[in-house]
């Protein structure tokens, strides 16, 4: 037997809705999460060796572009994921924030590394202590600096978090508390 016919193809389930020949009805919410989900714009905000563990999981070994997170944007007003990575001072803190607000919504944060995360190593006078002080977070990475692997994970959790947004999420009281919390409306 060839290696051909002992491999199947293997369809993914298809999300719920009303399904028929020739076409298929869903939800708003959930074909634009599945759209959301495939096609996330990073904005990398790399200060330290979290970014060169990052440069790794983009480089061909480990591929970002097999999760739709290939085409990174430099530019806040394009990006709809920012990845904080390595050691935030607090003089860059009003950057980073000036940042995030520039984001479109729907954003999503991931913070990558201990530094990002919780001021790492770095218990000084001018390191903050966590970016989530600032802006909020969606997604830790730990490690210091975290592998490739463990990137990878965190954009599968962003994914995540994509698909299964309702459109209306960003509306919602819950939500404007939290940006109200940190001074943002």
């Amino acid at each position: 037997m060839s290696e051909i016919e002992k491999s199947k193809v293997n369809i993914v389930k298809a999300p719920d809705g009303i399904e028929g020949p020739g076409f298929f009805v869903t939800t708003m919410d959930k074909a634009v999460g599945l759209g959301r989900k495939n096609s996330l714009w990073p904005l990398p905000f790399a200060t330290s060796c979290c970014g060169i563990e990052f440069m790794a999981t983009a480089a061909t070994t480990y591929d970002l572009g097999r999760f739709g997170a290939e085409r990174l944007s430099f530019s806040p007003r394009q990006a709809d994921l920012l990845m904080v990575m390595g050691t935030i001072s607090k003089k860059m803190a009003p950057v980073l924030r000036q940042v995030y607000q520039q984001m479109a919504e729907p954003r999503w944060v991931l913070a990558m590394g201990a530094c990002a995360s919780s001021g790492g190593i770095f218990d000084t006078y001018s390191v903050l202590q966590g970016i989530d002080r600032v802006i909020p977070v969606d997604v830790y990475i730990p490690g210091c600096p975290p592998r490739p692997e463990q990137v990878i994970d965190g954009i599968l959790e962003i994914q995540k978090l994509a698909l299964n947004e309702t459109t209306r999420r960003r509306n919602q009281p819950e939500y404007k508390a939290l940006m109200e919390k940190y001074g943002m409306e």
